[in-house]
């Protein structure tokens, strides 16, 4: 269908004869649609029948030496201290055959410190030559196994990382080199800003787990710089890590293909890093990506490069198109535009003819990529990514095509968000032009339909809404999110012993963090919040032990929501805790959420943008009850709420003030209230209980809570049982009448 759409586009609808600005419009949009197809004929192509490489069984014996490179420039202590702990941690039939080195290209001493510390090699070097290439090269000449594994400073790989790559090599079959996902434990910026990190996946996953994989039939798969083992004798046969561009992971990955190496790529995760968490930085990386690749195309001339099949020729070509998507999203929101604000017609047809030839296609190619690619994209979010990044990415595109290069390596940051206003209005800036001149276009159609009686200009004003929900999309994203957490969190449900002074409560983790983690319990519990607890967090390979003070404690449906902050922890069992955070699979989505419409887009960017987000400090919890109780000085009393230390009751319009209330509970115990203050305009009189601290050692009122919340519960569902009874009946009633 897209086929036979671009012969009809070619022959028919060119606009010849309405003025010169129609004709290059027209035959612009032509062009871009062309580039298009083709590249998704190339990505058709490769996703269908994928083929995954069956992880070889070997002799465990026959595991050869390793080094671990991890390249750092100016990334924080603490980062590396992540990365290399990982890498200790990292199982191997004979660990002395893994050699770490840290691959310092700035000579500072406390990464020298590091490596001592932690017992790894320390390379550097005076001068800084081919940046992050010449450094790897440079690591090169002080080792000599036979496999190179290289990993970026902030990607902590996995205990699994070795034991799933190594075994391609083992084969006899000339191997180049295994790629594994390049994965991320924080919500990159397209989660983040657009209030997504629990609805779409990493933009990043796509390319790594659907484009990736899908080239390993036509090896053509691209070195991505981390997370990655490669074979030294690969390396040397073309003269080591390529120095003359910017992105010297993806030339060598071509040069090693290209003599001739088959080289993998697999989809499961075995390393997971930190994505850019501010706009420049994001913009700085893809920028790179982008300059590099197109350097790469220059330098190596791929169309005619030696070696290289035509199906690795066509993918690497559509690799290098990939960062010409600027401008086709540019002729793709200007063309409606022209011609509902600027009356420059673009394509030259009829409704019907829009129907029969358009429609089909549109409809096709969405269904294909939904289909192949296993939910982790779609054209939808495929567009918005374009849209958001294009106005930043364009300039340097076009300055790279022409010559003017970008010679020096540009090290993404890694040291926490930074807050740019001024920065993401000027990036916003050619968004909300592109905005405006969406309305005024919208606008226009709709007066012209109403003008004319035809319903023909209904098919722009789809054209119009499409992009302006992109380019809303787009706003929302410059318009940032402010940054709270000082640690990234995964969700995970790790064993759990909280030790109190009188007593240990058994539970599971809701969410981990460096900086502390949460539980969720189905009643609430009595955990005292002044004094720092011994906190046991215990996984098959891990076990940490340290001191942690609540910070807060919330209902959440129906739950119980306790979030401690760590105090203290000895520096072994910090590590510990790393490893129980990071030696997973990051727990962000791999998939689209099914509710994922264009409206909800909206809707929950509009929504949260207008909610104040405010860090509760309650840190005992407040637990609803409006329960009739005994009390010996005045008799029933309504208990409206509880929180331990303090409990509300409605003493009734008759009763005075009560300087004293005692409710008797199990076992003897009874509840010692002390009156507090009034509430101001309504019944309800705040006590103070005295005896909190005794009732909660002995555990009383911890088992009579929560037998008060349960029959609150069950008295919840009663009423609303009844209400639906009772709605039920009056439409029984209405459908009789």
């Amino acid at each position: 269908m897209s086929f036979v759409y671009i012969l009809w586009r070619t022959f028919y609808t060119i606009p010849f004869g309405l003025g010169a600005a129609a004709i290059i419009s027209g035959l612009a949009l032509l062009i871009v649609e062309m580039v298009g197809m083709v590249e998704a004929g190339v990505h058709f192509y490769n996703m269908i029948r994928i083929e995954y490489p069956k992880r070889p069984e070997v002799n465990e014996a026959d595991y050869p030496d390793v080094d671990v490179f991890i390249a750092t420039y100016n990334e924080p202590v603490s980062l590396l201290y992540k990365t290399i702990n990982g890498c200790l941690n990292m199982d191997y039939p004979d660990k002395s055959k893994v050699h770490i080195y840290l691959c310092d290209d700035s000579n500072r001493k406390e990464m020298k410190e590091l490596a001592e510390r932690m017992n790894i090699h320390y390379v550097t070097r005076t001068e800084r030559k081919h940046a992050k290439a010449g450094n790897l090269n440079h690591a090169m000449k002080h080792s000599t196994s036979p496999l190179i594994v290289t990993f970026d400073a902030d990607m902590i790989p996995m205990h699994g990382f070795l034991k799933a790559c190594v075994p391609y090599f083992l084969t006899g079959e000339k191997v180049g080199f295994v790629q594994t996902p390049q994965s991320f434990y924080n919500p990159d910026q397209f989660q983040y800003n657009l209030y997504s990190e629990n609805r779409i996946p990493n933009e990043q996953d796509y390319f790594y787990r659907d484009v990736q994989v899908g080239r390993n039939k036509s090896n053509s798969v691209i070195y991505g710089g981390s997370n990655t083992v490669i074979s030294r004798q690969a390396l040397n046969e073309i003269g080591g890590f390529y120095t003359e561009v910017i992105t010297e992971d993806f030339a060598t990955g071509i040069l090693i293909q290209s003599i001739g190496y088959k080289c993998y790529a697999i989809s499961e995760v075995h390393a997971s890093g930190l994505a850019p968490s501010d706009l420049r930085s994001l913009i700085k990386q893809r920028e790179r990506w982008a300059r590099g690749c197109i350097q790469t195309g220059k330098k190596l001339n791929i169309a005619f490069k030696k070696g290289l099949s035509l199906a690795q020729r066509l993918n690497y070509i559509s690799s290098i198109s990939y960062w010409y998507s600027g401008i086709k999203r540019l002729i793709y929101i200007m063309s409606p535009i022209l011609f509902a604000v600027f009356n420059v017609i673009v394509v030259k047809c009829t409704l019907i003819e829009v129907l029969v030839f358009w429609l089909p296609m549109y409809v096709l190619m969405n269904l294909c990529l939904k289909m192949l690619s296993k939910n982790i994209r779609n054209t939808k979010w495929s567009n918005v990514y374009e849209t958001v990044l294009f106005p930043a990415l364009l300039p340097v595109v076009l300055l790279e095509t022409f010559g003017i290069s970008q010679k020096k390596f540009a090290v993404t940051r890694k040291d926490g968000a930074q807050n740019d206003t001024k920065y993401q209005l000027m990036q916003m800036l050619p968004h909300a032009i592109l905005a405006i001149l969406s309305i005024v276009g919208i606008v226009n159609c709709i007066k012209m339909t109403f003008s004319t009686g035809s319903i023909s200009f209904i098919v722009v004003i789809f054209w119009l809404l499409i992009n302006f929900y992109n380019i809303i999309m787009s706003i929302f994203f410059m318009f940032g999110r402010k940054m709270y957490r000082n640690h990234e969190r995964c969700y995970a449900q790790v064993d759990c012993n909280i030790k109190t002074e009188h007593h240990s409560i058994r539970c599971l983790t809701h969410d981990i963090s460096e900086g502390g983690f949460s539980i969720k319990l189905d009643s609430p519990q009595y955990i005292p919040a002044d004094t720092s607890l011994t906190i046991e967090l215990v996984t098959e390979r891990y076990r940490s032990t340290f001191k942690a003070k609540i910070v807060h404690v919330a209902e959440l449906q129906g739950q119980w929501k306790y979030a401690f902050a760590t105090t203290e922890i000895e520096e072994e069992q910090y590590r510990q805790l790393l490893q129980i955070i990071y030696d997973r699979e990051p727990t962000l989505p791999s998939r689209l959420d099914k509710d994922s419409s264009t409206f909800e887009d909206i809707r929950v960017n509009l929504v949260k943008r207008n909610k104040d987000e405010y860090a509760m400090n309650r840190k005992l919890p407040r637990v609803h009850l409006l329960r009739s109780v005994e009390s010996v000085e005045c008799g029933m009393v309504t208990l409206v709420d509880f929180n331990y230390q303090y409990a509300q009751f409605e003493l009734g319009p008759t009763i005075g003030a009560v300087p004293q209330l005692t409710i008797p509970l199990n076992d003897g115990f009874v509840l010692d209230c002390k009156f507090a203050q009034s509430h101001v305009g309504r019944s309800g009189r705040l006590y103070r209980i005295s005896n909190y601290e005794a009732l909660a050692e002995s555990g009383v009122i911890d088992s009579v809570l929560k037998q008060w919340v349960q029959e609150a519960k069950w008295q919840q569902q009663q009423a609303e049982l009844l209400q639906r009874k009772k709605q039920s009946d009056e439409l029984d009633e209405m459908a009789y009448l």
